[in-house]
């Protein structure tokens, strides 16, 4: 399921931030705003290809809050107030989600929340709650950290390949007619 845009999601977008804002409840639900007040959001690195298929697969989802997603790879791409000090090259290193209050949280922590407002996924979210998980998932994830550029290198080779597969060859050797002129 894709999200169409709407007036809604245009102006959460202008706004600096990609976001997915749930349905609205009722008329008097306004936890959606343009300026995303209330909004989870998620900051990713839009240049990483794991990064991307994983926020890819997230955005086809309809959260139970506003979820704001900005790409924190890009230097064009405005970000979300953030706690002072904190730096893009802190963002890049690690996944971080920042809370409707200013607060950010990373690694384990921040998929935990993160999960917790997509359908689907709030199973693990729970799971993830109960006593040592989330240390457990918190070692695991920078396990990942230590191999994730070698993976990052695959999964640009295998983009790269895909894109070579799907581009337009020349037409006087692609097309068969050709080669009996």
């Amino acid at each position: 399921m894709v999200q169409s845009e709407t007036a809604e999601s245009r102006s959460w977008h202008d706004a600096g931030v990609d976001a997915v804002p749930p349905p609205a409840t009722s008329a008097s639900d306004t936890t959606a705003t343009p300026a995303c007040a209330g909004a989870l959001t998620v900051l990713y690195d839009g240049s990483c290809p794991l990064c991307r298929r994983e926020i890819g697969a997230y955005r086809t989802l309809t959260p139970l809050q506003p979820v704001a997603f900005a790409d924190v790879g890009d230097p064009a791409s405005a970000l979300p107030e953030l706690p002072a000090g904190t730096t893009r090259e802190q963002l890049l290193a690690r996944f971080h989600v920042r809370y409707a209050d200013g607060r950010l949280d990373s690694g384990a922590r921040a998929f935990l929340a993160l999960w917790a407002t997509l359908p689907g996924w709030r199973v693990l979210a729970r799971l993830g709650a109960l006593p040592g998980v989330p240390t457990v998932m918190e070692l695991a994830y920078r396990a990942f950290l230590r191999v994730r550029p070698l993976l990052q290198r695959v999964a640009h080779g295998i983009e790269r390949r895909a894109a070579a597969r799907c581009a337009p060859a020349d037409a006087a050797t692609s097309d068969p007619r050709s080669a009996a002129r």
